[in-house]
This record gives structure tokens, sequence and C-alpha cells, in this order.
């Protein structure tokens, strides 16, 4: 499924509805004084695909961020980002919640009129559908804001403005937080779900849909990327996804990326690992173990072995 929507058809017909006085604080920034110069923004749903009979290593570039997104823009690469969604999309921006998904959407306001447009026009707004990965990836969406997630007690904010934090924050603290970029800089989007919250071990089901889901969302990223410039660059950007309020395993979820990323064929892989990067280094650590370079390795056996190392769920952040 692939549609256009006009920019500023969606600002005048599909305003954002905030429930939430902190986020109105934020959308304000974003949106003020906002003249959209004519422009469209592409939004493509995609099936999810087949892994191949085999998986070797590719020659990615793995850049590793001891820090939360950051959006710097490339003239060398197209440059995505992934949206850690909701099996319904965005559909959590307007209330109180504040995890990497609803930080993403308000940063890019016009992410909520899309919300708005696809529920008044019933078109496709579902990231997992009858247990099957179907990632929806949108581009040329403006970043119009950054909002400070750090920890600073003399801003207000001891414990940051991350999750629940920022319902707890004064409307002050949340308007000191947030600055408008000016001009805005626009974003490329890949919504993708993880499994939903589970404990004990990881089954081969759930390993098999990580790794498809993954597949799925970063090819089509490099399909769309390569249909713009065959010749360009393909980047990603990506984090411990399914890991906060799902309760996902570091470790797994990093390893799975990277493979993926093989698999798809993307140019360079940027993994934010925040303040916790020992999820990345230990996915690594196995990724030596048990796909060796310059070996390719039939993909039903590298399941299995992953699936020998026993990886547990951990528990929510309550995010």
């Amino acid at each position: 499924e692939s549609h256009t929507f006009d920019v500023n058809h969606l600002l005048e017909k599909f305003p954002p509805q905030i429930t939430n006085s902190n986020k109105l604080v934020i959308f304000d920034v974003g949106l003020k004084n906002h003249n959209a110069s004519p422009g469209t923004i592409e939004y493509t749903c995609w099936s999810e695909v087949e892994l191949p009979g085999s998986i070797s290593r590719s020659n990615i570039e793995l850049v590793h961020h001891n820090e939360f997104f950051t959006y710097p823009g490339s003239e060398k690469c197209i440059e995505w980002h992934m949206n850690f969604a909701h099996e319904e999309l965005f559909g959590f921006y307007g209330g109180q919640l504040f995890a990497q998904d609803e930080i993403q959407v308000a940063e890019h306001p016009i992410l909520a009129c899309i919300r708005e447009l696809i529920l008044k026009d019933d078109l496709h707004r579902w990231t997992v559908k009858k247990g099957y990965a179907t990632p929806i990836l949108i581009t040329g969406v403006e970043r119009r804001c950054e909002i400070d997630l750090s920890a600073d007690d003399l801003a207000g904010r001891p414990n940051g403005l991350y999750g629940n934090e920022f319902g707890l924050a004064d409307e002050a603290v949340i308007k000191e937080a947030t600055t408008a970029i000016e001009p805005p800089v626009k974003s490329n989007i890949i919504a993708m779900e993880s499994p939903q919250p589970d404990s004990g071990l990881y089954t081969r089901e759930q390993i098999e849909f990580i790794l498809a889901s993954a597949v799925t969302g970063f090819s089509a990223a490099v399909e769309v990327a390569k249909s713009i410039n065959k010749d360009v660059k393909v980047s990603i950007h990506t984090g411990y996804w399914g890991c906060g309020a799902y309760g996902g395993n570091r470790e797994l979820m990093a390893l799975l990326q990277i493979i993926a990323g093989f698999i798809s064929g993307v140019d360079i892989l940027h993994f934010h690992t925040g303040d916790d990067s020992s999820g990345y280094f230990d996915a690594l650590d196995t990724l030596d173990l048990i796909l060796p370079e310059w070996e390719s390795v039939p993909t039903k056996q590298l399941l299995n072995v992953i699936l020998m190392f026993e990886y547990e769920w951990g528990r929510s952040d309550g995010n």
C-alpha cells in the first residue's frame, strides 16, 4: 500500500489531537509559525518478506553511539530512523506517554497529522497484522523541535524527561527543554513493532519474527532509497528496539538487527545505546561466535544456534 500526502493539506485538515497539557507545550513549539512550503510525504506499507536460505556477513559499517537518537542528516547517504512502534501506528502520541515512539512524534508533529488522516480515511495503520510484520515507512517528515531529555537538577528535571518522568514535570520545565529547529530538517521513519511482552525464554517463533520484521523494514528502506538514487548509501539509526516497555532482551535485539542489516543490504547501521552499551557489545561478541567472517551459515541452523543461547525476556521499564 502506498500513499502520497500533501503537507499543507495535512496541517489544515488533520491537526493533532492532544489530551495532555505537557504535550500541548511541545506541539505549540513545533508547529508555531508553521508556514509549510509545498511538499509531499510518502507513506508506504510493506508485507513481511521470507528469510533467505543462508546468511553471511556483508560490508556493513556498524557505528555505535552511547546516546539516544540524533538526526544529523547527510549529503552522502539517505538516513532512516526507527520508530519503536505499537501495532497501531502512533496510537498514543497525544497522551502522557513519552517513550521513544511518542518522543519521535512530538519532535516530528506532522506524524500526528498523519495519524489523524489514516484514522479518518481508514488507511492501513498496522505494523503487525495477523501475526506478520507489516512495517510502515514514511519519508520527508520535518523534525521541527528537539526535546532535552537529560537529567538536570537546575532545569527542574532531576530524573530527566523520559517515560513517566514527562508526565510528572511542570509545563514550564517542558517548555524550557523544548527548542524549535529552524530551519527544520527532514527525517525518514521506519515504524515496526517488536514481539508483544512475554516472560521466560524466547521461542524460535519469536526470534524468527524479530529477524523477519527487521529484514522487512530494513529491506524496504533500501528499496525506497535506491528508487530515489540507485548509487546512494543507505543508513539506518536504531537501538534497543522493544527493550523498554516491552522488556525485550537487549543483546538479542541488537544481535538480530545487525544480522538483518547483513541480509537487507544496509550500508551503515547506527546503533544508539543510551547509557547502557553492554547489550550491544555482547551482541558483537556473540556474532563472532555464530557467524564468522567469510562464512555462509544456513538460516535454519543459525536460528537454532541462537535459540541454544537461551535468551530470556526482561522486565518492562514501566514506560
